[in-house]
């Protein structure tokens, strides 16, 4: 009976090992499409960071904590992801202060266009890189599509089953060890692609802000107050049509910041003020900031954290600045490239 009992838990055993190599294989490595591997890489940076940026590309690819430390010494990173709705920003923030509490946060406004559940793509990028916690769980309930289900996140071998005969060597090297893409959050962009077109974005059918949208802002910004944590919003600037930041939403921005008493920093309009060149400082012809214009508007921004919000100068502390100063040569290193 004992005999029977054994090998009935060792074959359990070895079907387990054998399903969580293949769920290792053919979960998504995020080789090609780098930002579905930014939410994971926080976890092995975490702790002792003054300033935590969240949000979307806008803010992973506009703000450069190496640069940061660079020029004001101020420890930060950036807990971004692709299409990052308010919801996963905030359930992000809530994993974060399990790990540190930071003295500031900020948050990229642009989200608050969307009020519901998009795309299950978008939602794998950000979702698949989170440990389990409560707050994984709170974020794929709150941002699942109707044709996702929750097992299929505890268990990704069900969704990703069919990539069995897709896979590539890097399916193979990465399945136990992450493909390092970013830089403290940052995600680098070198190459260099003017803008042309100057038009201004399409209209929207509704310009009025969704209430659920607003719903987790309330909670992110409860969150930080009960934390002691002051939360900056901002929007990074960016100038293309496809990206249209509206004046009806600059207004309701505007005006809840005004009403909890935070502070709210539009980028857009200063882009002159901080010498952005949008023949220079793009990659995608004004949509999103290249190194050379996320340096710029980072230098900026830093000043401002620095003199205006109190964020220390940090680069004495020994051990500290010796971390970030090996960054900054990894950060320095693929930047000359």
């Amino acid at each position: 009976m004992k005999k029977r009992i054994l090998i009935s838990v060792s074959a359990l055993l070895v079907i387990c090992v054998l399903l969580s190599l293949l769920q290792a294989l053919v979960i998504p490595k995020y080789t090609d499409n780098k930002e579905g591997a930014l939410v994971s890489e926080y976890y092995g940076e975490v702790g002792d960071h003054d300033l935590i940026f969240v949000g979307d590309c806008e803010v992973y690819e506009s703000f450069v904590p190496a640069y940061l430390w660079e020029k004001y010494g101020i420890s930060s990173y950036v807990r971004g992801s692709a299409q990052q709705l308010v919801w996963q920003s905030y359930y992000l923030l809530e994993e974060t202060l399990k790990y540190e509490t930071p003295k500031a946060v900020v948050f990229n406004v642009m989200a608050l266009k969307y009020g519901e559940p998009q795309r299950e793509a978008y939602n794998r990028m950000t979702l698949d890189g989170m440990r389990w916690s409560t707050s994984k769980i709170g974020a794929i309930n709150a941002s699942m599509t109707e044709e996702e289900s929750f097992v299929e996140y505890v268990f990704p071998l069900l969704r990703f089953h069919s990539r069995i005969t897709e896979l590539t060597p890097d399916d193979f090297r990465y399945a136990f060890r992450d493909n390092k893409v970013s830089h403290s959050g940052y995600l680098m962009q070198t190459g260099i692609v003017p803008q042309t077109d100057f038009s201004e974005g399409r209209a929207e059918v509704d310009y009025e802000i969704d209430e659920n949208a607003w719903k987790y802002l309330d909670m992110m910004r409860e969150l930080c107050a009960d934390e002691g944590i002051e939360l900056i919003l901002v929007k990074a600037p960016t100038n293309s049509w496809m990206y249209w930041w509206h004046d009806e939403w600059e207004a309701q921005v505007d005006d809840y910041a005004e009403r909890h008493g935070l502070t709210y920093y539009n980028f857009i309009p200063l882009a002159d003020e901080m010498g952005i060149d949008w023949s220079t400082d793009t990659y995608d012809a004004g949509a999103h900031l290249n190194v050379y214009g996320a340096e710029k508007l980072t230098e900026y921004f830093g000043q401002i954290l620095s003199e205006k919000h109190g964020l220390a100068d940090r680069r004495n502390e020994t051990e500290l600045a010796e971390a970030w100063d090996a960054r900054l040569e990894k950060y320095y290193e693929e930047r000359n490239k």
